[in-house]
């Protein structure tokens, strides 16, 4: 029988999990000291009851960080065991799942010191990470490598250039959750460094353009940060540069681009948060400019059509195989009726 509590109990559990993940030593240590303590005398079912029935999960991290000792962690990455996962976590058949039980272990084995931060490092796991970060399916996955990437940049300076540079190059990437954790690592790290680099500038900027607030807002904390820096030239002619009204022919292209860019969004499977935000802005635009509209109904066809201005926020989940692709594929073009206006 279902208990009336297990809703409220699995997000204290899986935010108890989060935080052990990310925690090092020190922090685990505490936890599970909290948890012995609070844990004496109750019964078996009292305990899985407050796991939410997945008390498994706690378990498995348990006795992985229990066994991960220096000796263990020694003969584990002399016998290749880091460049093992880092293979696992690059290979394209790979599952999901899989994935996230590496990053789990690789952020263990970086949280148990310097050393080992560095080993991961040297095998080039920084660009591993990366892309896993940019790339994944899964919240957790995300989650969990974006710890591992701020746990490399923590207490690491030999390899505290390459974690940045990596962060940079990063900014570019096409999911919005993954651009606002990059950014908010790069302010951690930026402070760290004693210049900042020029190449940050231009992918920066380009985040201000970005449809989520959330990627906008840490882009202009970063962008304070950097206000004293030696790119606050460059930094300050871009910013002008995009207060400055656009041309006829540049603007048409701009939000050719845009739609395009929101219909191909739109027919992104992988990534469902970015489909609703997607459906809902260009939604937005369709209502806004009867052009748009036209143009993006001539594209669906009017029955696609009807049920996406509708229904906007659930419009993804009624797309097959055959109209998403066409919608990742889409080549609308804006500019030529905005043109001849």
């Amino acid at each position: 029988m279902s208990n009336p509590e297990e809703p409220a109990n699995i997000g204290r559990v899986l935010s108890f999990l989060r935080e052990w993940d990310r925690g090092d030593r020190a922090v685990r240590g505490r936890m599970l000291s909290t948890f012995v303590g609070q844990s004496s005398g109750k019964t078996c079912y009292e305990l899985e009851s407050e796991f939410a029935q997945v008390s498994s999960l706690f378990l498995a991290r348990l006795t992985t960080w229990m066994r991960l000792t220096d000796q263990y962690l020694t003969e584990f990455l002399e016998d290749g065991g880091v460049l093992t996962l880092l293979d696992i976590l690059s290979h394209a058949e790979s599952k999901e799942e899989d994935k996230a039980e590496v990053v789990h272990l690789l952020l263990t084995v970086s949280n148990a010191g310097r050393k080992y931060k560095e080993m991961i490092c040297e095998s080039h796991g920084v660009e591993v990470i990366a892309e896993c970060l940019a790339k994944s399916n899964t919240e957790e996955t995300q989650d969990t490598a974006w710890a591992l990437l701020e746990s490399l940049s923590h207490w690491n300076p030999k390899y505290q250039h390459l974690i940045y540079k990596s962060l940079i190059t990063l900014m570019a990437c096409s999911s919005p959750k993954a651009q606002q954790m990059v950014l908010h690592t790069l302010r951690v790290v930026q402070s760290k460094m004693k210049t900042a680099h020029h190449s940050i500038v231009e992918p920066l900027l380009n985040m201000l353009r970005s449809l989520h607030l959330d990627v906008q807002d840490e882009a202009i904390h970063l962008i304070l940060d950097l206000k004293c820096s030696e790119v606050r030239p460059v930094l300050l002619s871009g910013l002008v540069a995009l207060l400055r009204p656009a041309t006829k022919d540049v603007k048409s292209q701009q939000i050719t681009e845009v739609i395009q860019c929101l219909l191909c969004a739109l027919g992104n499977r992988e990534h469902t948060d970015a489909q609703i935000q997607a459906s809902l802005a260009l939604q937005h635009f369709v209502r806004s400019f009867p052009v748009i509209e036209e143009r993006v109904e001539r594209f669906m066809g009017r029955s696609l059509f009807a049920a996406f201005v509708n229904q906007a926020d659930t419009f993804h989940m009624n797309l097959d195989e055959t109209q998403a692709e066409n919608l990742l594929t889409n080549k609308v073009n804006i500019c030529e009726v905005l043109d001849g206006d």
